[in-house]
């Protein structure tokens, strides 16, 4: 996590590792820290490129007592290229990914959005009560988009050709996934989502081996992307 960028959540683990060692008679944790320590040394986590996620410890401290006392959450949001907004939300959980997400819903609308904590700023839990939706589920709230952005959910349907097919069956694509094997070697992979750019961004890594067979938004979402690196690319030629 550290090496992520999230000193903050590593430090809380570090506290738990203090306070789980204190709760071990010394006999067992001398006979168990040789393994640690190698094991430790043998395993690692290699780090994606992306965005770097921060997690002010301070903010997430706000964000949780908020959600925890059902208290209303105040700041301020700021997207690239639009003018700050003061939002109230009723806060719903947090989401930790390539970037970091405040979920929360719109007080007046009760709509369910997400905020990147790097764009948000003077967090405050503010008085009186701000309850989430009653049937709110965060994990399933999360698990409807491909990645973290929200959209309309639609049927997406991706053929990966004979030479891909092995390592798309052992690839978790989404949570309601169905792998269907096809005559030709080849496999037709099935699931409900949103987040039609990430979805797009993520079927670059597969080349000419993944075609879209459905929904038309993604090959749309697809065409732009590739039209938009293609101006890039011939900028930076010329």
């Amino acid at each position: 996590l550290r090496a992520a960028g999230e000193p903050a959540r590593a430090a809380a683990l570090e506290g738990l590792e203090r306070k789980v060692k204190a709760a071990m008679r010394s006999t067992t944790l001398n006979r168990m820290a040789p393994d640690l320590e190698a094991l430790v040394r043998a395993e690692t986590i290699a780090v994606q490129a992306g965005p770097r996620p921060t997690a002010d410890e301070t903010v997430l401290a706000e964000i949780r007592g908020a959600v925890l006392a059902e208290r209303p959450l105040s700041f301020i949001y700021a997207r690239p290229g639009a003018e700050a907004r003061s939002r109230s939300v009723a806060p719903c959980g947090l989401m930790f990914g390539r970037a970091n997400y405040l979920v929360a819903a719109d007080r007046e609308s009760g709509r369910i959005q997400t905020f990147r904590l790097d764009r948000m700023s003077s967090v405050e839990a503010g008085e009186g009560t701000a309850r989430p939706p009653a049937d709110f589920d965060l994990a399933a709230f999360a698990s409807q988009s491909f990645g973290i952005y929200q959209d309309e959910i639609e049927e997406v349907v991706l053929r990966i050709a004979p030479e891909g097919a092995a390592e798309a069956r052992g690839w978790r694509w989404h949570p309601t996934q169905i792998i269907e094997d096809q005559e030709d070697g080849s496999v037709v992979v099935r699931f409900r989502a949103s987040g039609m750019r990430e979805l797009a961004w993520h079927l670059f890594t597969w080349g000419e081996q993944a075609t879209i067979e459905a929904p038309q938004r993604l090959k749309a979402v697809m065409a732009g992307e590739l039209a938009a690196a293609g101006r890039a690319l011939e900028g930076a030629q010329s």
